[in-house]
């Protein structure tokens, strides 16, 4: 029986094919060249090659996307009819749980999954990106905690996992060791983007501005090729050290330049370019009809049926615009979905729900609602949805909401609670100071 790298035994495959699969793999592990290509190359070639499919469907899963949802629920269908081992068939049983909506339940499983098939590669990254999109912190770390011990330094993908649970470690607080294991990550293999936006997140939750923009600068190069996956969110993160220095030109640039030049349609693309504009708009600068063009790219994506997380972004992105229509079309699909189906289906109602009323109140002014809505979220909003930082836009925007509806006790707390995380960020310096003054003069009157 032929296997792969990692040595897991592949069904329907024949020499030529493996090695095709080992690439695809590769190009997933770092989020480079076309993994896609490739795995239909191996199917043409042997379409009884099960995990061709399987990985095809994996990739296409968690990309967030409705087209390609549907897509990978038909690859899905199709791949039982072919024989399946028993490590095979696990999979398929997992990427049926995430293709109905119930990513932690996938999750789960392929998190036993891998207590018996603890190289399986494939399994580990696509077990690690569902804990991502679920805000599934302690997941992250110790789903790679749990099969490092059957790894060692010779066994290809071995800096993977090390990137991996260094961005575990990072979304657990253990930033010290973070910042050891991602750069020990990059020294293996330079290319890999994710170990490298793990030491990127490091700083960017310590406040490291300066230390964030001369890392992202001296590795330009090796996380910004075209064939880079990953590149525009690792610009994003430049974007953001920017902005905590203030240098708001600087930021602008990037948005118009890499972000978004080449006019992506990639759902993880555009909810980088929505949280941008958002905080710029925070800070006060005007995004001009940068909404517009950003609106109508997300129109293919927004249906309010699927990844809750994107439909928020969207929101932000069609109130940028002026379309009103379009905010309420997806607070009601958003309103309709069900408690008591799917996962997601949950998400949306306890969670995207009173973020998108959230943001809306706030866009239109009702700081007191944006308020109101956003205290009582904000913490329960780690049960989905990306990493801190990306999530950092709840409370920067809860924050913003206290200072200009004139709670300034609320105000004063929440700056200081920025502060106790970041006590450099000229961001929450500034939140401070305008609550503080503000607190001032209610008491002086």
């Amino acid at each position: 029986m032929l296997t792969d790298q990692q040595g897991n035994s592949l069904s329907g495959a024949t020499p030529e094919v493996a090695q095709l699969f080992d690439r695809a793999v590769e190009s997933f592990n770092i989020y480079r060249g076309d993994p896609l290509r490739l795995l239909d190359q191996a199917i043409t070639e042997a379409p009884r090659f099960a995990m061709a499919h399987i990985l095809k469907a994996h990739i296409l899963g968690l990309a967030t996307e409705p087209k390609a949802t549907a897509d990978a629920r038909g690859i899905v269908a199709n791949v039982k009819s072919v024989p399946l081992n028993e490590r095979e068939g696990s999979h398929v049983a997992a990427l049926g749980l995430l293709l109905d909506g119930n990513w932690s339940a996938a999750a789960l499983a392929l998190g036993q999954h891998n207590a018996r098939y603890p190289r399986d590669i494939v399994a580990l990254q696509s077990g690690h990106l569902m804990d991502f999109y679920r805000a599934d912190a302690r997941e992250l770390r110790d789903r790679i905690a749990r099969v490092l011990p059957k790894w060692s330094a010779d066994i290809p993908s071995y800096s993977i996992l090390l990137g991996m649970y260094a961005f575990g470690l990072e979304e657990c607080g253990s930033y010290a060791r973070a910042e050891d294991e991602g750069r020990r990550a990059v020294a293996m293999q330079p290319l890999d983007c994710w170990a490298h936006h793990a030491v990127a997140h490091v700083m960017e939750m310590q406040g490291r501005a300066e230390d964030g923009l001369g890392w992202m600068i001296a590795r330009e190069p090796h996380w910004s090729g075209d064939d880079n996956f990953f590149k525009i969110h690792n610009w994003w993160h430049r974007a953001l050290y920017h902005l905590d220095l203030g240098q708001i030109e600087e930021a602008l640039a990037l948005y118009d330049g890499p972000i978004r030049e080449a006019r992506s349609s990639v759902a993880l693309d555009l909810v980088d370019a929505a949280a941008l504009l958002w905080r710029l708009h925070l800070l006060g600068h005007d995004a001009g009809d940068r909404w517009q063009e950003l609106s109508r790219a997300w129109d293919e994506h927004a249906d309010g049926k699927g990844y809750p997380f994107n439909d928020w972004h969207a929101v932000m992105a069609y109130l940028g615009a002026g379309r009103n229509p379009d905010v309420e079309r997806m607070l009601a699909a958003t309103r309709r979905e069900s408690a008591e189906g799917m996962e997601t289906s949950r998400w949306a109602v306890a969670i995207a729900l009173p973020l998108v009323e959230a943001f809306a109140a706030f866009w239109r002014g009702d700081h007191g609602a944006a308020v109101d809505r956003l205290y009582g979220v904000r913490h329960i909003a780690n049960a989905f949805g990306g990493s801190h930082a990306q999530r950092d836009v709840i409370d920067w925007t809860l924050t913003e909401a206290a200072i200009r509806g004139g709670f300034t006790d609320l105000a004063e707390a929440l700056s200081n609670e920025r502060l106790a995380l970041r006590p450099h960020s000229p961001i929450n310096r500034d939140f401070l100071s305008r609550a503080s003054r503000d607190s001032a003069v209610t008491r002086a009157a």
